[in-house]
């Protein structure tokens, strides 16, 4: 087997109207044509997708409260972290940097799914 490109991550998420304010608005990705008959949103980032998929039932815990990072998550690369950060405060999300020292915050968005971004740099 050998794989050659991510298509699409997907992620839970009990409200969709917060989880499209989050994803499109707080974090400005944007926003694909969906036909499938289940309520879920579908954004593209470069050529990957990430899908969110409603599921009213979820429990919103966290497996690893202290350490955001040591949970499932989504990772984005962002060109300005501070402004990123100062963004998702500005808004009430909340933001935990990464134990390990590297340019990386980690959020929560409002199901406590954990997104990662990181900074990268630009040629």
């Amino acid at each position: 087997m050998q794989i050659i490109q991510c298509l699409h991550t997907a992620v839970l998420v009990s409200d969709l109207e917060q989880a499209n304010y989050f994803y499109g608005t707080v974090l400005g990705l944007p926003q694909v044509e969906r036909t499938l008959k289940y309520r879920g949103a579908w954004y593209q980032i470069g050529t990957v997708q990430l899908h969110l998929i409603e599921d009213t039932t979820l429990p919103g815990k966290l497996q690893n409260a202290e350490k955001w990072g040591r949970n499932a998550h989504v990772a984005f690369a962002v060109a300005d972290l501070a402004a990123a950060k100062e963004q998702l405060l500005e808004r009430g999300y909340p933001v935990q940097m990464s134990a390990s020292g590297r340019a990386a915050l980690f959020t929560q968005d409002p199901d406590r799914n954990v997104v990662e971004l990181s900074a990268v740099q630009t040629s």
